[in-house]
């Protein structure tokens, strides 16, 4: 989350290894954008504002069943590794939010 501006994007493992940790075979990693439910982008933004923070990367796990489930958000999250990997306007948001456009 920047400012107001949600980006959301699924990472799917692609190997045992993967989904057990994703970190540990990044070979086998895709990465699309993909859509917030409400409730969940609704609590993100209850936490950012509890917080006082401008910026936070959210991170959460995907069951098969839908359900989102919250780990934790990092004020200080890398973005711009999955920026790249599915052109999310991480960067513009940022440079928007630090001259106050909205």
């Amino acid at each position: 989350m920047v400012g107001e501006r949600m980006f959301a994007a699924a990472i799917h493992a692609g190997s045992e290894a993967a989904h057990e940790d994703w970190r540990s075979d990044y070979g086998s990693l895709t990465y699309v954008t993909t859509e917030i439910p409400e409730p969940v982008a609704a609590g993100v933004r209850r936490l950012m504002e509890r917080l006082q923070l401008r910026y936070g990367a959210a991170d959460f796990i995907v069951g098969p069943d839908g359900r989102w489930t919250f780990l934790e958000v990092n004020p200080c999250g890398q973005w711009n590794w999955i920026q790249g990997a599915t052109g999310l306007p991480i960067a513009e948001a940022i440079a928007d939010d630090l001259q106050g456009v909205t």
